[in-house]
């Protein structure tokens, strides 16, 4: 599993609505193990592995390729980019970190001197730093629309645990595609979509979902943990398995499938666990509400950090949502 997501942390940012660098990495690796592959026209890298069963339902499993990052929006006479979010951005945790743009070029988030140390920066109160000393020449590697995110890095910390980004949602990604090597005979037409626009309103999925008018999805993201110092209380920890979502903000899943899922984790003796979580969203409920409706639900991967340039997870955790949803489609290999 780290080897998988190590390759989907390149150099180059794959922020909402510039997901092209990170696309054509899933495509290459997707290709040699489903039937057919396309791209619509939002972006979205849809595989399509059929199944064997002589009337298939059509399951859809679904991550976002995208990340959260910045925008520039403003380049000063000093020669200062200003930037605007895309995506939900903790301008306390990217302070004083490099940023790296999709041609390459480097600088630093920071904010304004007279920010007060205590105080969480505000967007308008930050500016990357490229090195530039002047707007000219600070054009001559930048432009107004360029796109940049945090460096992406990943550090093992023990057997199990990694930190790193970005994490939300790689990880989702590394976990259907181990899937997609193990599911080699599945009985129903899946199709794996790795989504775009995520982090900006769950933009991606729901003309994927429209188009392919699932029966059944299940989608891959990440979720907040309860076992954070100062944490609201929340019944999920890291490395306690996978999160089989029941609700969050934006979606209550679908209660047969959630039953389903626990019940095939309790006989194949995978971990899982509950989660609610009362905040965020993900793709699930534009999965879920698109079209005529479709029966979805959720295995997360619990994180700690979430949307920080050091974001935690329990590979254990990414192996036991791929071992259930094996267990639960059947066909594996």
């Amino acid at each position: 599993m780290i080897n998988t997501l190590k390759k989907l942390l390149p150099l180059v940012p794959s922020v909402s609505g510039r997901e092209g660098g990170i696309r054509e990495i899933i495509t290459a690796l997707m290709r040699p193990l489903v039937d057919d592959v396309s791209v619509d026209a939002m972006g979205n890298l849809i595989c399509l592995k059929k199944g064997s069963a002589a009337a298939p339902r059509k399951v859809m499993l679904c991550a976002h390729m995208d990340e959260i990052g910045f925008i520039v929006n403003f380049i000063e006479e000093n020669g200062y980019l200003r930037v605007a979010p895309i995506g939900g951005i903790h301008y306390a945790a990217a302070a004083f970190s490099e940023v790296v743009f999709e041609n390459g070029a480097r600088g630093v988030l920071v904010p304004e001197a007279d920010v007060p140390a205590k105080e969480t920066p505000k967007a308008e109160k930050c500016y990357i730093d490229i090195g530039a000393a002047s707007r000219k020449e600070a054009e001559r590697r930048v432009r107004i629309g360029d796109c940049c995110a945090l460096v992406p890095h990943l550090t093992k910390l023990t057997a199990n645990r990694i930190t790193g980004r970005p994490f939300d949602d790689r990880i989702g990604c590394a976990v259907m595609l181990e899937i997609a090597q193990r599911l080699t005979a599945p009985a129903d037409d899946i199709y794996y979509v790795f989504s775009v626009q995520e982090e900006v309103g769950c933009r991606g999925a729901k003309p994927a979902a429209f188009a392919i008018a699932p029966d059944l999805a299940l989608i891959y993201d990440v979720t907040g943990t309860g076992d954070e110092q100062g944490s609201k209380p929340m019944a999920v920890k890291l490395g306690e398995g996978v999160a089989v979502k029941i609700k969050d903000s934006s979606v209550i899943c679908d209660r047969t499938l959630v039953d389903e899922l626990l019940d095939a984790a309790k006989e194949k003796r995978i971990p899982a666990q509950c989660e609610i979580l009362t905040y965020g969203g993900t793709d699930t409920s534009s999965v879920q509400m698109t079209g005529l409706g479709c029966r979805a639900g959720a295995l997360s991967i619990p994180s700690r950090y979430i949307h920080s340039g050091v974001e935690m997870i329990d590979l254990r955790d990414a192996k036991a949502a791929v071992d259930l949803t094996l267990a639960y489609l059947g066909g594996a290999k």
